[in-house]
């Protein structure tokens, strides 16, 4: 058994950094979801990922994976979108096994309306504070994080 490799002051300034921060921003982003639409983060990032699939239609399989929730967690969320009018599902043409899901109209028009004010909070508290190279730097920790995660990605 290896010994374990504790975090220095520095990686452990740069991970509770991280952990605040992003749960922060977590915690603005829902505030706002839910106080425009009521939606929950995820059920956004389902409309967003619909809205921009050909057709506006993705299997439920991979629509699990890039909202990065469990199978049973996607059913949910489908499921309190449908209620709403938002999604709807449908079997998928030639595999009977396979499901759908599907952004309506008023799922689009909705998204529509309530994507502007999230850009806003992620611009607000994340984005514009950053420096061009921060991002780029940003975007390449987080980007080899991922891969170690979902190498399949």
């Amino acid at each position: 058994m290896t010994e374990t490799r504790w975090l220095d002051e520095r990686e452990m300034a740069a991970w509770q950094a991280f952990l605040i921060a992003s749960h922060l921003l977590e915690r603005r982003i829902e505030e706002q979801l839910k106080g425009a639409a009521g939606l929950t983060h995820p059920q956004f990032e389902v409309l967003t990922l619909l809205s921009a699939a050909p057709g506006r239609r993705m299997r439920m399989t991979e629509l699990a994976r890039g909202v990065v929730v469990s199978k049973s967690g996607l059913t949910y969320q489908i499921s309190q979108l449908e209620k709403r009018g938002l999604v709807q599902r449908t079997s998928s043409p030639g595999d009977e096994r396979g499901v759908l899901a599907v952004l309506t109209e008023e799922g689009a028009r909705q998204l529509a309306e309530i994507a502007p004010g999230h850009v806003e909070v992620v611009r607000r508290f994340l984005i514009d504070l950053l420096t061009p190279e921060e991002l780029e730097t940003m975007t390449a920790a987080m980007s080899r994080a991922r891969q170690a995660m979902r190498p399949s990605t």
